[in-house]
């Protein structure tokens, strides 16, 4: 017999919940108002197990990893689309799983709908598959479900992704050609040094030539490619699994992640970009009527930088006891030393001079202080998510005005780079062979 998992009110008011058994939906609903209560949802329940016992449930390949957020982004302005249009929450989840390619989403897409078949609401099944949808977005789900708004929070969640995807796209964008570049110019200088300088280094030996000082340079640095070649990949990457290693240890992610938002030119591109998105963040939980304490855990574990975790764990800690925001956001945004940071600091950054230098920006804050007064400014009016919409609008325009100026600097810094390295090599190689073919004409 049919299983049904009701919610109800009692003659005081008091919200029941419970399963009972009957043939139809109809029956089962006499059968509750005949126990005196009066019904607010009711939904067939189905028995998971028996559903995979019988072969309903399709094998399924091995994934790894979680969902690409542009497929996320893609899927979640579809079902906002669909339940715009007036679809139940359970046929528009079955349309769109069934459109997926097999992976990660079509996979948690079925099991959502599986949850939601056995009585579960949409956000509890999304809680199931924390490798595609994460506490931000369940979050914003279940919000969305209290206030009966679930289409108003899934438009505002796809607008939300769309604009993190996009200000991503830039700053990978710009990322991508310097990389790209400097990759392609070691890999033919280091064939250079390898296969052609040795080759004119023979024949300079055989004519007894007496070289010039560019050129014996440009002679050691090949021997040094030759006999440790490994080294011009190694380098990069052990130095790339250190940081890693690092990375693992807290103080070392602390360390690390304030050295990178206060480095030389990329410092500040980091630092805005992370303050744009997480202040995004905060203003759509906000606005979708996420308590202010679950939004800020959120917004400090999607940051994605231990400095910016440090400052909305205080944040919250100081809600707690009663203060607003912008106190404690102020208080709590200048870094402080940390002996990781100034290691990092020296290594990479000229030694003496790169710590003098932290030690002249690591009381610097993350925050500024027009955040902080429109902060202020939010909570005294009660528009705090559109406050913080607005500065995660002014820094978005920031990163996207930051990342022009960087590909703009880039490129004449690669030309003379490349221009000066394949100088010296034609200065150095053909200087000889001039002296060369001059004293065979004598």
């Amino acid at each position: 017999m049919p299983t049904f998992q009701f919610e109800a009110m009692d003659a005081t008011g008091a919200e029941i919940k419970d399963v009972i058994e009957a043939p139809t939906e109809e029956e089962a609903q006499a059968t509750i108002r005949q126990m005196g209560y009066f019904v607010t949802k009711i939904t067939a329940k189905k028995a998971r197990k028996k559903a995979a016992a019988t072969g309903a449930k399709k094998k399924r390949g091995f994934v790894f990893g979680g969902v690409r957020s542009r497929d996320l982004t893609s899927f979640t302005r579809q079902l906002s689309i669909l339940q715009d249009a007036g679809l139940p929450i359970l046929r528009s989840l079955r349309i769109l799983a069934n459109q997926a390619k097999p992976g990660r989403l079509k996979y948690s897409l079925e099991d959502t709908c599986e949850e939601i078949e056995a009585g579960s609401t949409l956000s509890e099944g999304m809680a199931k598959s924390p490798k595609c949808f994460n506490r931000l977005y369940v979050n914003m789900i279940k919000a969305g479900e209290a206030g009966g708004a679930l289409e108003l929070i899934l438009q505002r969640l796809a607008d939300f992704q769309e604009r993190a995807e996009s200000l991503k796209r830039k700053v990978k964008g710009a990322m991508i050609y310097p990389i790209v570049v400097v990759t392609v110019a070691v890999c033919i200088l280091t064939f250079i040094m390898i296969k052609i300088v040795p080759e004119f280094r023979k024949i300079f030996v055989e004519f007894g030539l007496k070289l010039p000082w560019m050129t014996e340079l440009l002679v050691s640095i090949s021997d040094w490619c030759v006999t440790y070649w490994y080294l011009i990949p190694g380098i990069p990457v052990s130095i790339w699994l250190t940081i890693k290693l690092i990375r693992k240890f807290r103080h070392g992610r602390i360390g690390w992640d304030q050295f990178i938002i206060k480095v030389p030119i990329f410092g500040q591109l980091v630092e805005k970009n992370i303050l744009a998105r997480t202040t995004r963040t905060l203003g759509t939980l906000v606005a979708s009527g996420v308590p202010i304490l679950e939004a800020l855990n959120i917004t400090r574990d999607t940051s994605g930088n231990a400095t910016f975790e440090r400052m909305y764990t205080k944040v919250s800690e100081a809600i707690r006891e009663g203060e607003a925001i912008a106190k404690p956001m102020k208080e709590n945004s200048v870094p402080g030393f940390h002996p990781v940071s100034a290691f990092f600091w020296f290594c990479f950054i000229g030694g003496p001079i790169g710590l003098l230098i932290y030690l002249l920006k690591y009381k610097q804050r993350i925050v500024d202080d027009i955040v902080i007064n429109m902060v202020d400014v939010g909570e005294e009016t009660g528009e705090l998510d559109t406050m913080l919409y607005k500065v995660a609008d002014t820094y978005d325009e920031e990163v996207a005005v930051l990342t022009d100026g960087l590909t703009k600097l880039m490129e004449p810094l690669l030309i003379i780079f490349l221009g000066g390295a394949v100088g010296f090599i034609v200065i150095s190689l053909f200087v000889p062979l001039v002296a060369l073919i001059d004293g065979l004409s004598k």
